[in-house]
């Protein structure tokens, strides 16, 4: 007779039981919160796997009373939702009902579009999940009906006491270091380090040993681990903080660590962030040449993948260094966060509004007007940094403005 997997056999019941979150679920988080006055927002939560994302939703609806309908994106239609929703309407519905979405990003802007009439209406409290930033695969009008949670990877420090206590609970037993191995060895993946307890009791007699806990443990992965938890992001941290201080040797070991642990995807998309935030206009060029790195990168995969990523980063910790444009754009957010700049000058704006100067119709493609808005016309955010292209940029704006 087939049994369900351990993780599942566990799942926590209340939050007290979840381990990790504890920006959501502890005594002030705000999930907590919620689940005491009993109103269920409409809400995402994003963050890896195994992390808690549906047992928080299963713990919501239950705190609210509300039927919890759950289902995934990747198999999932819109007559899949229709249905929740018409059960709203009936018997089932009397308490409410808590759709919860997994793996919302598989659902085109359509589909979810067609959330956005249920939730409005009410009938549906929508929770949907994703492994992905929601800001670039959820639909911008859904997102503005919803909060959005980050779910973040259970340190080893948070999941070794909650293993010991699972082993209790289904009467086996682990030395220490077999624990301490196996919650480094999860990346932060609750089910993940279940899965590899369930499998180890289930070929031990007696105690399972680290020897016996490495064996559960990909080869390719365990280079990456280390005791202090958290190493995944500390190691792209690490990356990047090398780079950004110009220090080829220790962005090559911090990259060959992360790609010795399996990881293609993550060390791909920081070093095209790095090109751009820590490189930026000291040298445009690098998040092109970036680019082609990591596409290259991609088709190849491992273990070729890291020759061309070797390059990219060598070549970003050795190029001239500048974040004016990105120290410009958190200052100009700053200002849209305080709600400045709201009216776009009329002669900015249609054709219909007169009063614009067509730039190329003057001498070097340069006439001075107003830009930005009343309320911030005088504001700086811009401001040239000190390497040679920029230092040239300048030089060509300031004898060209000055003409003026």
């Amino acid at each position: 007779m087939a049994t369900s997997p351990l993780a599942s056999r566990i799942r926590p019941e209340s939050f007290d039981d979840m381990v990790g979150q504890s920006h959501l679920v502890g005594e002030r988080g705000v999930l907590r919160r919620f689940a005491s006055s009993g109103r269920i927002p409409s809400m995402i939560f994003f963050g890896p796997p195994g992390t808690g994302k549906t047992t928080a939703a299963r713990i919501l609806a239950a705190a609210s009373g509300m039927e919890m309908r759950h289902i995934n994106a990747t198999t999932a239609s819109l007559s899949d939702v229709r249905a929740v929703a018409a059960d709203a309407d009936g018997i089932l519905g009397q308490g409410g009902i808590l759709l919860y979405l997994d793996e919302i990003q598989y659902f085109n802007k359509k589909q979810q579009q067609s959330l956005l009439e249920y939730i409005e209406d009410g009938r549906i409290t929508l929770v949907a999940s994703t492994t992905e930033n929601p800001y670039y695969y959820v639909y911008d009008a859904l997102l503005s009906r919803c909060a959005v949670f980050e779910f973040k990877p259970v340190t080893a420090k948070e999941l070794a006491p909650f293993l010991k206590k699972t082993l209790e609970k289904i009467g086996a037993s682990a030395s220490d270091d077999a624990v301490s191995y196996i919650a480094e060895a999860s990346c932060g993946d609750v089910r993940r380090a279940l899965t590899m307890i369930e499998n180890a009791a289930t070929v031990t007699d007696g105690e399972i040993t680290l020897d016996v806990a490495k064996q559960f443990v990909p080869g390719v992965m365990a280079g990456a681990f280390d005791a202090d938890g958290d190493v995944h992001y500390d190691l792209l941290s690490a990356l990047q903080k090398s780079i950004r201080g110009s220090d080829p040797d220790a962005a090559v070991f911090y990259l060959a660590r992360l790609l010795e642990g399996g990881d293609l995807i993550s060390p791909c998309r920081r070093l095209m962030v790095i090109a751009s935030e820590d490189i930026g206009a000291a040298y445009p060029t690098a998040a092109v040449v970036t680019r082609a790195c990591v596409e290259s990168a991609k088709e190849l995969g491992l273990p070729e993948a890291a020759i061309p990523l070797a390059n990219a980063t060598v070549m970003l910790a050795t190029c001239p260094k500048s974040n004016s444009a990105y120290a410009a754009l958190h200052a100009a957010e700053e200002d849209i966060k305080a709600g400045r700049g709201g009216n776009v000058p009329n002669h900015l704006r249609s054709p219909l509004f007169k009063g614009y100067k067509y730039p190329h119709d003057f001498p070097n493609h340069y006439v001075k007007q107003q830009y930005l808005p009343d309320d911030l016309k005088d504001r700086r955010y811009y401001v040239y940094g000190d390497n040679r292209t920029e230092a040239a940029a300048r030089a060509y704006w300031e004898k060209i403005k000055e003409e003026k």
